[in-house]
Protein backbone atom coordinates (compact mmCIF):
# COMPACT_ATOMS: atom_id res chain seq x y z
CA UNK A 1 0.00 0.00 0.00
CA UNK A 2 1.64 3.48 -1.02
CA UNK A 3 1.86 6.32 0.79
CA UNK A 4 -0.98 8.32 -1.23
CA UNK A 5 -3.63 5.47 0.03
CA UNK A 6 -2.88 5.88 3.53
CA UNK A 7 -4.30 9.82 3.52
CA UNK A 8 -8.38 10.09 3.78
CA UNK A 9 -8.44 12.50 0.92
CA UNK A 10 -12.37 13.16 1.34
CA UNK A 11 -11.78 14.81 4.61
CA UNK A 12 -9.13 16.92 4.06
CA UNK A 13 -10.30 18.16 0.72
CA UNK A 14 -13.65 19.11 2.20
CA UNK A 15 -11.92 20.59 5.01
CA UNK A 16 -9.13 23.18 2.72
CA UNK A 17 -12.91 23.58 0.71
CA UNK A 18 -14.60 24.56 4.04
CA UNK A 19 -11.56 26.57 5.45
CA UNK A 20 -11.31 28.94 2.18
CA UNK A 21 -14.82 29.59 2.02
CA UNK A 22 -14.96 30.94 5.82
CA UNK A 23 -12.02 33.14 5.03
CA UNK A 24 -13.95 34.07 1.25
CA UNK A 25 -16.61 35.34 4.20
CA UNK A 26 -14.24 37.49 5.58
CA UNK A 27 -12.35 38.95 2.82
CA UNK A 28 -15.93 40.25 1.50
CA UNK A 29 -16.76 42.17 4.53
CA UNK A 30 -13.18 43.63 4.71
CA UNK A 31 -12.10 44.15 0.94
CA UNK A 32 -15.35 43.67 -0.89
CA UNK A 33 -17.20 41.37 -3.55
CA UNK A 34 -14.99 41.24 -6.19
CA UNK A 35 -12.25 39.59 -3.74
CA UNK A 36 -14.14 37.25 -2.37
CA UNK A 37 -15.22 36.06 -5.30
CA UNK A 38 -11.46 35.09 -6.26
CA UNK A 39 -11.07 33.50 -2.78
CA UNK A 40 -14.19 31.35 -3.46
CA UNK A 41 -13.01 30.39 -6.70
CA UNK A 42 -9.57 29.45 -5.28
CA UNK A 43 -11.12 27.78 -2.16
CA UNK A 44 -13.30 25.67 -4.29
CA UNK A 45 -10.15 23.53 -6.39
CA UNK A 46 -9.15 21.23 -3.36
CA UNK A 47 -12.85 19.34 -4.00
CA UNK A 48 -13.03 19.79 -7.29
CA UNK A 49 -9.45 18.02 -7.58
CA UNK A 50 -10.77 15.38 -5.24
CA UNK A 51 -14.12 15.10 -7.45
CA UNK A 52 -12.05 14.63 -10.95
CA UNK A 53 -9.63 12.29 -9.46
CA UNK A 54 -7.30 14.29 -10.03
CA UNK A 55 -5.42 14.51 -6.81
CA UNK A 56 -3.56 10.88 -7.55
CA UNK A 57 -2.20 12.50 -10.48
CA UNK A 58 -1.05 15.43 -8.33
CA UNK A 59 0.73 13.05 -5.74
CA UNK A 60 3.10 11.30 -8.54
CA UNK A 61 3.50 14.63 -9.72
CA UNK A 62 4.91 16.23 -6.26
CA UNK A 63 6.83 12.64 -5.74
CA UNK A 64 8.39 12.87 -9.23
CA UNK A 65 9.56 16.48 -8.45
CA UNK A 66 10.88 15.84 -5.02
CA UNK A 67 13.08 12.61 -6.43
CA UNK A 68 14.21 14.87 -8.77
CA UNK A 69 15.48 17.05 -6.44
CA UNK A 70 16.84 14.61 -4.73
CA UNK A 71 18.92 13.60 -7.07
CA UNK A 72 19.51 16.84 -8.34
CA UNK A 73 21.21 17.90 -4.95
CA UNK A 74 23.51 14.90 -3.72
CA UNK A 75 24.90 14.45 -7.52
CA UNK A 76 28.31 16.09 -8.38
CA UNK A 77 27.37 15.59 -11.84
CA UNK A 78 24.41 17.93 -12.12
CA UNK A 79 26.15 20.68 -9.75
CA UNK A 80 28.84 20.60 -12.86
CA UNK A 81 26.58 20.73 -15.62
CA UNK A 82 25.16 23.67 -13.34
CA UNK A 83 28.10 25.22 -13.03
CA UNK A 84 28.63 24.53 -16.96
CA UNK A 85 25.71 26.31 -17.95
CA UNK A 86 26.24 29.43 -15.26
CA UNK A 87 29.69 29.79 -17.20
CA UNK A 88 27.45 29.25 -20.72
CA UNK A 89 24.81 32.16 -19.69
CA UNK A 90 28.02 34.54 -18.31
CA UNK A 91 29.93 33.89 -21.56
CA UNK A 92 26.54 34.79 -23.58
CA UNK A 93 25.77 37.78 -21.13
CA UNK A 94 29.55 39.69 -21.91
CA UNK A 95 29.07 38.68 -25.44
CA UNK A 96 26.07 40.92 -26.24
CA UNK A 97 27.69 44.70 -25.54
CA UNK A 98 31.16 43.12 -27.19
CA UNK A 99 29.03 42.56 -30.57
CA UNK A 100 27.34 45.71 -30.28
CA UNK A 101 31.43 47.61 -29.96
CA UNK A 102 32.89 45.71 -32.48
CA UNK A 103 29.80 46.22 -34.88
CA UNK A 104 29.71 50.15 -34.22
CA UNK A 105 33.78 49.95 -34.90
CA UNK A 106 33.31 48.55 -38.21
CA UNK A 107 30.48 50.91 -39.18
CA UNK A 108 32.48 53.85 -38.35
CA UNK A 109 35.95 52.89 -40.07
CA UNK A 110 33.44 52.30 -43.08
CA UNK A 111 31.41 55.43 -43.47
CA UNK A 112 33.41 57.54 -41.21
CA UNK A 113 31.44 59.66 -38.16
CA UNK A 114 30.07 62.80 -37.66
CA UNK A 115 27.63 64.81 -39.87
CA UNK A 116 30.26 65.41 -42.53
CA UNK A 117 30.31 61.71 -43.78
CA UNK A 118 26.15 61.50 -43.58
CA UNK A 119 25.91 60.38 -47.19
CA UNK A 120 26.97 57.14 -48.01
CA UNK A 121 30.15 56.60 -49.81
CA UNK A 122 30.73 54.53 -52.95
CA UNK A 123 33.16 51.90 -53.77
CA UNK A 124 35.51 52.38 -56.34
CA UNK A 125 37.75 50.41 -58.20
CA UNK A 126 39.14 47.68 -56.25
CA UNK A 127 36.92 47.36 -53.84
CA UNK A 128 37.90 50.75 -52.36
CA UNK A 129 35.84 53.35 -50.95
CA UNK A 130 35.74 56.69 -52.60
CA UNK A 131 36.61 59.80 -50.63
CA UNK A 132 35.05 63.05 -51.28
CA UNK A 133 36.67 65.50 -52.05
CA UNK A 134 38.21 68.06 -49.74
CA UNK A 135 37.27 71.75 -50.51
CA UNK A 136 40.25 72.87 -48.60
CA UNK A 137 42.49 71.43 -51.29
CA UNK A 138 43.27 73.33 -54.79
CA UNK A 139 42.32 71.93 -57.77
CA UNK A 140 39.38 69.53 -57.09
CA UNK A 141 42.12 66.48 -56.02
CA UNK A 142 40.35 64.78 -53.67
CA UNK A 143 41.95 64.21 -49.83
CA UNK A 144 41.98 60.77 -47.52
CA UNK A 145 41.25 62.78 -44.59
CA UNK A 146 37.70 65.12 -43.76
CA UNK A 147 37.47 68.43 -42.31
CA UNK A 148 36.24 68.31 -38.94
CA UNK A 149 32.40 68.64 -38.77
CA UNK A 150 31.21 71.45 -36.85
CA UNK A 151 28.98 70.89 -34.08
CA UNK A 152 25.67 71.84 -33.99
CA UNK A 153 24.76 75.31 -31.86
CA UNK A 154 23.76 74.45 -28.11
CA UNK A 155 25.43 71.10 -28.67
CA UNK A 156 28.83 70.25 -27.29
CA UNK A 157 31.63 68.82 -29.40
CA UNK A 158 32.39 65.38 -27.52
CA UNK A 159 28.32 64.57 -27.32
CA UNK A 160 27.64 60.68 -28.04
CA UNK A 161 28.41 59.53 -31.73
CA UNK A 162 25.34 57.32 -31.93
CA UNK A 163 22.98 60.15 -31.39
CA UNK A 164 24.58 61.58 -34.25
CA UNK A 165 24.27 58.40 -36.35
CA UNK A 166 20.09 58.20 -35.43
CA UNK A 167 19.74 61.60 -36.37
CA UNK A 168 21.80 61.17 -39.77
CA UNK A 169 18.98 58.06 -40.71
CA UNK A 170 16.63 60.06 -39.85
CA UNK A 171 17.69 62.84 -42.38
CA UNK A 172 18.59 60.41 -44.98
CA UNK A 173 14.76 59.28 -44.16
CA UNK A 174 13.16 62.85 -44.45
CA UNK A 175 12.42 62.59 -40.39
CA UNK A 176 13.14 65.67 -38.39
Amino acid sequence: MSTYDKIAWLPLCAGLTGIGLVLSYFVWRRRGLGSALRWAAVSLLPMAAYLTGSIEMFWKMGVAVGDFAKGFVFSPKVWAGIALAGVAVVLFMVSGPMRRKVKQGQDKRAVGSGPASSAPRKAGAGGQLATRPDPALAGGATGQTQAPAKAPKGKKANDDDDLGDIEDILRRHGIT
